[in-house]
């Protein structure tokens, strides 16, 4: 057996682990991105038509398109194992996973892989192509190769695990009366002909004009909205998002105030921001206090201001927020936590218009736009006696409840993409986007921390994430099931079962109930990846993480424990 087949072997196997299914939820997973299990009749008569519809050429082109994006896509699983193995281990990720999807069986034939120096030669069989096949009992036997989708596959694969543009050609098809299919790929460069076949991957004219349509209607929208693209992460789609800013839209040009009610990190503050920026006090100070944040004995002097030696410590005069306010606005943040000294000189602030600093017997008038907001029940704390009744009444004047982001679901994708966008510039990063399960992860998630917690989580996702892949649950959430209830896998002979992850906890309970050792399971898994890798001790010794040396001399251990006098692990493969 060849080093590539034993490569090939030994990746289906670890291949067939990735992929489950949730009968559930009604999900394939490989990996974490989301599959489609599709009879290939239907996908047959979907070709057909396109190609009745559109024309060969267009529809060559299309479907080439349609295979170089699914092959960009696995190569992320690809590339994400190359730190464990070989460039060449890694590389056969990609004709497993084609053969594993049920398109066609691929055989290596010869294969030269290096990363580092960009050097690529590779040379497969393919057989049992569904499109091959399918193509000539559509069509009958072309002139020339037709497995469109495969080849684009192979050349989005490749060039995306190359990091270079590799070209793939088909020298034989089964659609064109061979009896299997052969396919050649190197890079772009070295083959003559590589313009007429890159074409197919390059969209055409009129796929273009819609685009640039499509830019303009955006760059219109854009010069419309301008005001509205300020808000910056003041975004939403939702229902309740959009009857709140409706109420804050309303109450742009007046100088009542605005109490702004919501759970702790829904965005009370982005609000009040806003609510600021679309009045006539735009270009005035926007001043915000949490009252929650600063103690009671200090949060006095920080609202209205102190003179110097009103208490110790004050070495100086100086205004209060109000002061600092005059002429713009100033929020009050929690302001339920207000000590009931505070609420009484608020009260007369906002009943006279002026300030009196600590120490001080001379009011200052200011003018300012107040806009409260807490997460607290205001009614509640009245007739508990905390809060006074008559400074709620000043505060309520014009109330807006903005919803918890559990209740409004359709704005976390717009959050995260801009959040997604902010950190990638913040941190440096470029990257593809999410897995799929990382995107069900987030429209799942109850967000107890509304958008503050969504905006740490997906900051957090951004710099665990590699360069230039994608965010995964595990780089989003510090625990994450791996499975939904019910999700079965495929087992290393292809059939369906319990997903591994069953199997550990079993092993586990059995090792914590006395059952098994821990030593009689290190002899099962150095037995098993040696049997695997057909007695070549280097492919087990990186099957378990080991270095060969390592996995010598435990096998070395081992075997003298089980036969005293015994010296070495004969009738291993060295190489």
């Amino acid at each position: 057996m060849t080093i590539l087949q034993k490569l090939t072997q030994h990746n289906s196997s670890e291949l067939r682990s990735r992929v489950h299914f949730s009968s559930e939820t009604g999900h394939i997973w490989l990996h974490e991105h989301r599959m489609l299990l599709v009879h290939a009749d239907a996908q047959a008569s979907l070709r057909k038509e396109l190609i009745d519809t559109l024309g060969l050429e267009r529809a060559r082109g299309l479907l080439t398109r349609m295979g170089y994006a699914s092959g960009v896509r696995d190569a992320e699983l690809a590339r994400g194992r190359t730190d464990c193995i070989s460039d060449l281990e890694a590389f056969m990720t990609g004709p497993q996973l084609h053969s594993l999807e049920g398109i066609v069986l691929v055989t290596p034939i010869k294969l030269e892989v290096d990363r580092e120096k960009g050097k690529f030669f590779g040379q497969f069989r393919w057989e049992n192509s569904w499109e091959g096949q399918l193509h000539r009992r559509d069509f009958g036997i072309h002139h020339e190769p037709v497995c469109w989708t495969e080849i684009g596959y192979a050349c989005g694969y490749t060039s995306a695990f190359m990091g270079r543009p590799i070209l793939y050609k088909e020298t034989e098809c089964s659609g064109a009366g061979d009896q299997h299919c052969m396919i050649i790929g190197k890079p772009v460069e070295e083959w003559d002909d590589a313009e007429e076949h890159m074409k197919y991957l390059n969209p055409e004219s009129i796929a273009d004009q819609l685009l640039d349509l499509q830019t303009q209607v955006a760059e219109l929208r854009s010069k419309i909205d301008a005001r509205e693209a300020a808000r910056g992460n003041f975004v939403g789609e939702s229902p309740g998002f959009k009857r709140a800013f409706e109420l804050l839209r309303k109450v742009t040009g007046m100088h009542i105030t605005v109490l702004l009610l919501g759970e702790t990190g829904v965005g009370k503050e982005l609000f009040a921001r806003r609510l600021h920026d679309m009045g006539p006090r735009a270009a005035e100070p926007f001043v915000a206090i949490n009252c929650a944040a600063i103690p009671h004995e200090l949060l006095e002097s920080e609202l209205f201001g102190a003179e110097k030696g009103a208490y110790t410590g004050a070495q100086v005069s100086r205004p209060g927020r109000f002061e600092r306010a005059h002429g713009g606005t100033l929020f009050l943040d929690e302001v339920g936590d207000l000590a009931p000294s505070a609420q009484a000189k608020l009260l007369r602030v906002l009943q006279e218009g002026e300030v009196e600093r600590l120490g001080d017997r001379r009011s200052r008038k200011v003018d300012v736009r107040l806009i409260a907001a807490t997460n607290r029940d205001l009614h509640q704390l009245v007739r508990d006696g905390h809060f006074r009744t008559d400074l709620f009444y000043r505060l309520n004047a014009y109330q807006i409840n903005i919803p918890p982001l559990r209740e409004r679901t359709e704005d976390i994708r717009p959050l995260v993409k801009k959040f997604l966008e902010k950190y990638q510039v913040i941190h440096g990063k470029k990257l593809a986007g999410f897995t799929d399960k990382a995107k069900g992860a987030l429209l799942s998630y109850g967000w107890p921390g509304n958008i503050r917690e969504l905006q740490n989580t997906i900051e957090r996702g951004v710099i665990l994430a590699p360069q230039n892949g994608r965010i995964e649950i595990d780089h989003l959430f510090t625990s994450w099931k791996d499975q939904a209830p019910g999700e079965i896998g495929l087992n290393r002979h292809g059939g369906l079962g319990a997903p591994e992850q069953q199997a550990c906890k079993a092993l586990c309970e059995a090792v914590l109930a006395g059952s098994m050792k821990i030593d009689q399971i290190e002899d099962l898994l150095l037995e098993t990846a040696v049997s695997r890798a057909h007695g070549n001790l280097s492919l087990a010794a990186r099957m378990l993480g080991l270095t060969r040396p390592q996995l010598a001399y435990r096998l070395k251990c081992r075997r003298a424990e089980a036969t005293p006098g015994a010296e070495s692990a004969d009738g291993l493969d060295e190489d």
